[in-house]
């Protein structure tokens, strides 16, 4: 007599942003479609599933967030799992398929996933499927979509080893992790249709793959029921958006000249806020609005621009398929439309393929429609990064190429993801300057490109230049600047050692130097209060594109070294065609361009300095570059100085970052 074979298996994710969890849902979805039935939870969720006893099959989806932390809601399932209490045997019933999510431009890559991996190794569970390590760096899909494709597969054959009780069911081939990185793997996988006279809207040729051939994705079930009611509610209370309102003090603007970034510094008076109490190295959110104009081209489009000031009703839709459905935390009730687009939902987003999947439905043009369909496709994933994810376009943008697209507003609550807060690192310390936040910031601008007819500033530093309107170098508190909405950021490594005789190394290349300003300020205060004190060696390598333009805290800098609080300052300017040192010009050959490079020349001191003197080193700026290269010269200068191979350097430089001597506060 056959035996039964059960159709049950459990996902667990944990997500930061939203891109786990949604993979996680769409999973779920599908399941029935394969005759499975899922059982959806979150990692913190733990009253829904109990993994000590459980006997189907387990899919984790996991990101990693910060310098390789697990996300907030799977940070007490990490903790649990890493007791050393447990036994070797603690999982032996389990059986499990994991999918990690990361960007390779940080370091730790997927380090959530992998930690939970060897966990669950270690306490006897069984991987049925092969790992998938999701690289943002590249396109998760390029990982994600083949996984899921194989992933049915897997799953029925876990649960027919297990009923048919013929062969362990814990055990079965070998598997290796599927971590689809290098770039020509990527282009051959994808959609490789010549990109000759192509746009993102793509209505003026014919289909480039018969329909029938393209693999569009499932719909994504509607869960959402959304409907508005015509009050007054244009007096909102912002009582979701903030902790604190702190005022703008003081504006200025640290740049001169043209061909270099325009940067800016905020002085915030938070002398009326104790709870903004911070300390170097620490860093705060700053919560900025979607831009007006943005905000009413969406109503707008919508339809909806004479019910922007309707009160918004979110409720579940309870036909919904869609496992474990909710109402979006972050929506507060009683808001109006404009408030909802304003404070809540991230309308700069780039839309997921999911997105892209369900305004098919809603496109009335026939070419337009086919080519959603391609954009959202397994083959159009090379056209989906080129025309939509590298440059970044909007949910806006995206309509605005596709003009016959009419979304119902309950669609982009579903798939917009929450208006999150833009960090900042404190360039200041409480010590030198009490009663003040100071934080540093380049306005960034997105130039224009096929889908964006016109260049913009990003959201939050565009809103904060708008907010203080520098006309000149210096903008005075008699212009009664704004006050912004922020609140202090938790978790904080990223601190001077508090042993003051440990020296330490800071590299940061432009506003990348504001928390080291913080740090120096910090030691300068320290120097004064104890002058019997022995303090470690203190190094700064900084770097900029021109001596006389964006070299910024030049005066203060130099006066850290005159005063002894600064041992080492070395500072590469990238586009100077000639460097003076004393009374030698330095032709731009000879001369360091780049930090990495002042690292290489005074390898011998860092070495010494890390590896003999048990010192740090703390890395802050953009991580897809400058933190890459940097990470990169540090094992170099290990392998020479320490006459090593690659992986003994590696190594070493892993040591570092365990030890926490190794800190990095980057971002992309």
């Amino acid at each position: 007599m056959p035996c039964e074979v059960n159709t049950r298996f459990v996902i667990l994710y944990g997500s930061q942003k939203g891109q786990a969890q949604s993979i996680a849902e769409g999973i779920a979805v599908e399941a029935e479609d394969h005759g499975l039935v899922a059982e959806l939870s979150c990692l913190n969720q733990s009253e829904k599933y109990n993994l000590e006893k459980e006997k189907a099959p387990v899919v984790f989806i996991v990101s990693t967030t910060g310098d390789g932390e697990p996300p907030d809601n799977a940070l007490q399932f990490v903790k649990g799992i890493k007791k050393k209490t447990l036994s070797t045997d603690h999982y032996k019933h389990l059986c499990y398929a994991l999918l990690a999510l990361g960007d390779t431009n940080y370091a730790n890559f997927c380090n959530c996933g992998k930690t939970i991996e060897r966990r669950l190794q270690a306490l006897g569970a069984k991987q049925f499927y092969v790992t998938g390590y999701a690289d943002d760096g590249v396109g998760l899909e390029v990982v994600v979509d083949p996984w899921l494709e194989g992933l049915w597969k897997a799953i029925k054959g876990a649960l027919s080893k297990m009923a048919s009780d013929k062969v362990d069911p814990l055990k079965g081939p070998s598997v290796r992790a599927l971590a689809i990185t290098d770039s020509k793997y990527a282009r051959t996988a994808s959609y490789s249709a010549s990109d000759e006279g192509t746009t993102l809207s793509d209505d003026g040729g014919a289909p480039h793959v018969p329909l029938s051939s393209l693999n569009v994705p499932a719909l994504p079930p509607p869960y959402l029921h959304v409907s508005l009611q015509d009050v007054d509610s244009r007096e909102q209370v912002r009582n979701d958006v903030a902790d604190e309102d702190i005022p703008i003090e003081r504006a200025i603007q640290l740049t001169t000249g043209d061909l270099v970034k325009t940067s800016l510094l905020l002085e915030l008076d938070t002398s009326a806020y104790p709870t903004m109490t911070y300390l170097p190295g620490d860093s705060f959110d700053v919560f900025c609005p979607n831009r007006a104009t943005e905000v009413e081209d969406m109503l707008c489009r919508l339809g909806l621009q004479d019910k922007k000031h309707h009160q918004v009703h979110v409720s579940l839709n309870k036909d919904t398929k869609k496992k474990g459905a909710q109402v979006p935390s972050y929506i507060p009730p009683s808001i109006s439309l404009l408030y909802l687009l304003t404070w809540c939902l991230e309308i700069r987003t780039v839309p997921k393929k999911a997105f892209l999947r369900a305004l098919v439905e809603h496109t009335g043009d026939t070419v337009q429609r086919r080519r959603l369909q391609e954009l959202c496709s397994k083959q159009g994933a090379t056209e989906y990064n080129q025309y939509v994810r590298d440059p970044g376009l909007s949910i806006l943008e995206v309509l605005t190429a596709f003009p016959s697209c009419s979304p119902p507003l309950c669609l982009l609550i579903e798939h917009l993801p929450k208006l999150q807060p833009r960090p900042y690192s404190a360039a200041s310390s409480c010590l030198k300057h009490p009663g003040k936040l100071h934080f540093v910031f380049n306005v960034v601008e997105f130039s224009a490109c096929s889908g964006r007819p016109v260049g913009r500033r990003g959201l939050c530093t565009g809103w904060l230049f708008d907010l203080i309107n520098p006309g000149k170098p210096k903008c005075s508190g008699s212009h009664a600047l704004p006050k912004i909405h922020v609140s202090l950021r938790p978790k904080c490594s990223f601190r001077l050692p508090s042993d003051l005789s440990v020296p330490f190394v800071m590299v940061g290349p432009g506003t990348g130097v504001a928390p080291f300003i913080g740090f120096l300020q910090q030691r300068e205060k320290e120097r004064q209060d104890n002058p019997e004190a022995v303090f470690g060696e203190t190094w700064l390598f900084f770097g900029c594109r021109y001596r006389d333009r964006d070299y910024l805290f030049r005066e203060e800098l130099e006066g850290f070294v005159t005063s002894g609080v600064l041992d080492h300052l070395k500072v590469s300017f990238s586009r100077d065609e000639l460097e003076m040192e004393g009374n030698e010009v330095t032709t731009s050959v000879a001369r360091p361009r780049y930090v990495q490079h002042n690292l290489l020349l005074h390898r011998q001191q860092i070495t010494e300095i890390l590896l003999k003197k048990n010192g740090c080193l703390y890395v802050c700026g953009d991580a897809k570059n400058m933190a890459k290269d940097v990470n990169d010269t540090l094992i170099e200068i290990i392998k020479t100085q320490l006459q090593v191979d690659q992986l003994e350097a590696m190594k070493t430089l892993a040591g570092l970052r365990e030890e926490k001597r190794y800190l990095q506060d980057i971002w992309g």
